[in-house]
């Protein structure tokens, strides 16, 4: 019984281990392969972020294929290259950079020195063939670029400032300032040089500072002064030929004036004469005797005065009135002719 009875549970206990053997792994098939669908789910997001290309605003990105350039793009957005290392990309800035030139020491040309300082404000162009041009010449490093530029606008300001007079740059009088001029005639030497060497485009340039020496000070402090001098001397001018004109004009007018008052003069004492000459004829024709007498009389009162002592006849007019008297009226003299009536 004891022997058959452990047979019998060997015999069970092996049924057992076989079942278990035969019935299938917990999990199923994605416990089997799940841990190789991640890894090629992994692989493939990693190959395709190798080939996606992100260019954001203001950059471009240069795709090179074992170091030699082989597309440029410009424009913002997604693009698409082979993986490294067969393709890889340079980042280029784009965005608009100033560069001080600093003060340099240049001549106009009258021969005379100022201190100028200009900026400049430049960038790449989105073109494929300056920005390769760019990464050429200074190996995509702005600040090199940069360097070059104010070796650039150095020379450039020696030989445009020999274009202007030092009046021109600097002056009193704001319409003869030419400041817009001189920028612009820099700015043109500037962009043939920049855009040539090293693709660059020259957005704006203008002129940050300009000091005077202190000899070319004097000189034009001087000049200045010359120049109030010579306006103050054409306005005094202006002012004295003024003044003739109006002086001149005052004595012509009181020429005339005189002249015109002159002849009304003349004539109202022709009128009073005529006037006199008729009143006498009047005064003689009602009353003779007494007519002569009055007039001898004035004559008197015109010859004699209170200091005046005269020997004269007394029988010769007009004193012989004063001895004589009136003359009576039956000896009336003739009466005067026409001829010393007048």
């Amino acid at each position: 019984m004891t022997l058959g009875h452990h047979h019998h549970h060997g015999h069970h206990h092996h049924d057992h281990g076989a079942g278990r053997q035969a019935a299938p792994p917990s999990g199923g098939w994605f416990a089997r392969y799940g841990r190789f669908l991640v890894a090629a789910v992994i692989a493939s997001a990693a190959a395709v972020s190798a080939c996606v290309i992100l260019v954001g605003a203001g950059h471009a990105i240069v795709v090179t294929r074992f170091g030699d350039p082989v597309n440029v793009i410009a424009q913002p957005g997604l693009a698409w290259k082979m993986p490294a290392p067969i393709e890889s990309t340079i980042d280029v800035d784009m965005r608009l950079r100033t560069t001080s030139s600093g003060l340099h020491d240049v001549g106009t040309r009258d021969g005379l020195r100022i201190l100028v300082q200009a900026y400049v404000a430049w960038q790449v162009p989105a073109e494929a063939d300056h920005i390769r041009q760019f990464l050429r010449a200074v190996r995509n490093q702005p600040d090199v670029a940069a360097q070059q530029l104010r070796s650039f606008i150095g020379s450039s300001l020696e030989i445009t400032a020999t274009s202007f007079d030092l009046s021109n740059l600097v002056n009193t009088d704001p319409a003869k300032v030419q400041l817009s001029q001189f920028e612009g005639r820099l700015r043109e030497r500037l962009d043939q040089q920049a855009l040539k060497v090293y693709g660059i485009t020259i957005r704006q340039v203008g002129v940050e500072r300009l000091t005077l020496p202190r000899e070319t000070l004097n000189v034009t402090v001087s000049r200045m002064r010359a120049e109030r001098e010579i306006v103050a001397a054409e306005r005094q001018a202006e002012g004295q030929r003024a003044a003739a004109e109006i002086a001149s004009s005052a004595n012509r007018d009181s020429r005339v004036l005189i002249a015109k008052a002159k002849t009304e003069a003349a004539e109202i004492e022709a009128k009073s004469r005529l006037q006199a000459a008729d009143i006498y004829g009047q005064a003689y024709n009602s009353a003779p005797d007494l007519y002569t007498l009055l007039r001898s009389l004035d004559t008197l009162g015109t010859v004699v005065s209170a200091n005046t002592r005269l020997i004269l006849r007394t029988d010769a007019a007009p004193f012989r009135a004063l001895v004589d008297g009136p003359p009576s009226a039956t000896t009336a003299p003739p009466p005067p002719t026409s001829a010393g009536v007048q």
